[in-house]
């Protein structure tokens, strides 16, 4: 899976390889989204951009393809990663993709 985005000419792609969704500029690795994955469940554990990268959007960038393609997958998301946490808290429309029974424990309430 690859997706372009307009910010720096970045391009998203899903490495599982290493497990982690990715954001290159210029062809080069800015950023990573690092995640473990069993079954339908992908745990998004560790969002990481590069000190060159920062304040240009990309952590957001990837967080929301890292959840887009959750959604696509019809998985469902664990996100342990304090950032992706906090990006789903200032975007509810994803909310949906952590499993109700789990939305208390990351602090993201009851519905």
């Amino acid at each position: 899976m690859e997706q372009p985005a307009s910010e720096l000419s970045a391009v998203l792609t899903d490495n599982q390889a290493k497990s982690r969704f990715e954001i290159h500029v210029g062809g080069e690795l800015a950023g990573f989204v690092q995640y473990t994955r069993r079954g339908d469940v992908i745990t998004l554990v560790h969002t990481e951009v590069d000190d060159r990268f920062q304040g240009a959007g990309l952590a957001g960038q990837l967080a929301r393809f890292s959840l887009d393609t959750a959604r696509e997958q019809q998985w469902n998301v664990l996100p342990s990663c304090p950032y992706i946490r906090s990006w789903i808290e200032r975007h509810p429309g994803y909310v949906d993709l952590v499993p109700e029974d789990r939305r208390a424990g990351f602090g993201l309430g009851e519905s």
